[in-house]
């Protein structure tokens, strides 16, 4: 909970790009995790009494030290997920975007007001602060997806006790201790944000305590259906944001030189570790053989190694079992008669021979098999082909998750019908770009099996936040709804 933490613990710490111990920390015992809870949860009643542009003014100091620091987090966010410099320090540019966004939205928690049928009555919402808010956050995006949700929670009223990936505790501590600081500038007090570093028992600890109203998870879809049921039998809530097994379309009037840049990040920025990394590609035979091709030619000039040498644009996996999955994944494919185009090898560095690095792979598929319908959290991209759109759209649509999604298309008709109620069942849709890159404006947020939850910009506030319909009676009678007569 406090920002002292030992040289050495049970707690261990590794870089992916050496694939060395970076610090060994102690993990929070359930003791320690419970005063944490406790400390939110009595710091809330207090809280959620500041009018909300003065709670802003937490995140408005955050933010001015995020800008301060901007390097040096980045440098750790590269250091615990092996992120090249360019993706870490984006990474934290939307840590100050969301808080930019953030201190504007507190003076914007607006509710409706309705007419009435009865006369001398006004009827109305209003939306009040939750409780404390649980933060579950991946080791992907170890710092914006909980800027995304603390600074939210901060501004609605709420508390926030944070649980970051076991991979990722010193950009955790950093955030934290950034927090506080600007807490303390603000004259506010610190225990509205509490953080707890642990393994699966201190998240489960988190997700079971009766204290947290809203649990925000990010994780695997192996994760949300733990956490989820759990939080239901207390009645609790749950904001989850879970797999991506994402898919871009590509037309025969799309513009080919476009598309190829949009694919290839998406593709393999943080070597294929994200959840909108996309994963499918469903092409139209016409041009399939034309494509792969500009694909094979752009990957064979893609640098893998060290994030830190200038030039490198994949860096490690993170994941200890992350290279044999991709392999069994390969495997597997190759079995269902996939054509490997490129890549699926692994990088030797020399100077790093504990650390984990491969080629992002292209493999061109006769369908859509089991593997493919799965998710592997790796740089593994599967190519489909098609005749018609509405088989592209089956195929896009036909797997669990349904997180982000692309068409690559000049044609009108096309991007206005992958945008209908009919088109993408994706919480995100885009024309002409990748599926990774969301701006904070927007939502983020996905259907099916990623879990439904809703973070970042637009409406996101409300899960934050619970709503009252009130009704004034201003009038000296008492008419009842409905016309009943009492």
């Amino acid at each position: 909970m406090g920002l002292a933490r030992p040289a050495t613990g049970d707690l261990l710490v590794r870089c992916p790009i050496n694939g060395e111990v970076l610090i060994g920390l102690r993990p929070d015992s359930p003791d320690e995790i419970g005063t944490a809870i406790a400390d939110a949860a009595a710091a809330f009643t207090a809280w959620r009494l500041v009018p909300a542009p003065q709670r802003a003014a937490v995140v408005r100091e955050l933010a001015a030290l995020l800008r301060s620091h901007q390097d040096e987090l980045a440098e750790l966010v590269t250091l615990e997920v092996g992120k090249i410099p360019a993706e870490a320090r984006g990474e934290v540019q939307e840590m100050i975007d969301i808080c930019d966004f953030a201190v504007g939205l507190s003076r914007q928690l607006y509710g409706y007001t309705m007419p009435s049928e009865r006369p001398g009555h006004r009827l109305m919402e209003t939306w009040h602060p939750l409780g404390v808010v649980g933060v579950i956050s991946a080791f992907n995006f170890p710092v914006a997806v909980w800027a995304w949700n603390t600074a939210i929670a901060l501004v609605c009223g709420d508390t926030v006790v944070w649980k970051p990936s076991e991979r990722t505790p010193v950009t955790a501590l950093a955030c934290h201790g950034l927090l506080l600081r600007a807490a303390r500038a603000a004259g506010a007090d610190e225990r509205i944000h509490r953080l707890i570093l642990g393994t699966a028992d201190a998240g489960a600890q988190l997700v079971d305590d009766e204290r947290v109203a809203l649990v925000s998870a990010t994780g695997s879809v192996a994760m949300g259906r733990k956490v989820a049921p759990r939080v239901a039998a207390r009645f609790g809530r749950c904001l989850l944001e879970l797999g991506g097994n994402n898919a871009a379309v590509v037309t025969p009037s799309a513009d080919l030189d476009l598309a190829v840049r949009g694919i290839v990040f998406a593709a393999v920025g943080t070597a294929g570790q994200r959840c909108t990394t996309l994963r499918r590609l469903i092409v139209h035979s016409s041009i399939a053989d034309d494509l792969q091709d500009r694909l094979v030619r752009a990957y064979r000039q893609l640098r893998v190694g060290n994030p830190l040498d200038p030039g490198v644009q994949v860096g490690p996996l993170c994941a200890p079992d992350a290279l044999d999955r991709m392999r069994d994944a390969l495997d597997r494919a190759r079995r269902d008669g996939g054509d490997l185009l490129y890549g699926g090898d692994p990088v030797v560095l020399d100077e790093f021979p504990d650390a984990r690095y491969v080629r992002p792979a292209i493999i061109r598929m006769p369908g859509q098999t089991d593997v493919v319908r799965e998710e592997t959290f790796a740089p593994i991209l599967y190519v489909l082909t098609y005749d018609d759109f509405d088989t592209a759209l089956a195929l896009h649509n036909g797997v669990p998750q349904g997180l982000s999604s692309a068409v690559f298309t000049t044609d009108q008709r096309e991007a206005e019908r992958f945008l209908a109620a009919d088109g993408s069942d994706c919480g995100i849709a885009n024309v002409n770009i990748g599926t990774s890159g969301a701006e904070i404006g927007g939502a983020f947020g996905g259907e099916k099996h990623t879990g439904g939850g809703r973070e970042s910009g637009s409406d996101a506030w409300k899960s934050y936040m619970r709503r009252a319909t009130n009704t004034v009676n201003y009038s000296r009678d008492l008419p009842l709804a409905q016309g009943i007569r009492f």
